[in-house]
């Protein structure tokens, strides 16, 4: 598969872009590129290889919880321009 200057135009209308067409040539060069990479990759013998979703092993870092003294609700609302009820008062915003 390849990308002709017709298909980079199309593209570029969709998304609203204004190229020039040093620019229409450079981006069907570079994603001709890529295609012809990634059917590279595509014709690798991948029959031992079990699927994964990323390249490095990734787990999760968790702590376990500790409870803590806290600020109280007159330290957090020492700042607060407007405060009601022990809450934070804030311009209604449907009606």
């Amino acid at each position: 598969m390849s990308i002709t200057v017709k298909d980079v135009q199309h593209v570029a209308k969709l998304a609203r872009l204004h190229l020039s067409p040093e620019e229409e040539a450079l981006f069907t060069e570079q994603m001709n590129a890529i295609l012809q990479y990634a059917e590279k990759l595509g014709s690798l013998n991948t029959d031992d290889v079990p699927p994964t979703t990323h390249v490095l092993h990734v787990s999760n870092v968790m702590r376990e919880d500790v409870v803590k003294e806290s600020i109280t609700v007159e330290e957090a609302l020492l700042n607060a321009p407007d405060e009601e009820d022990g809450q934070f008062k804030v311009p209604a915003v449907l009606d």
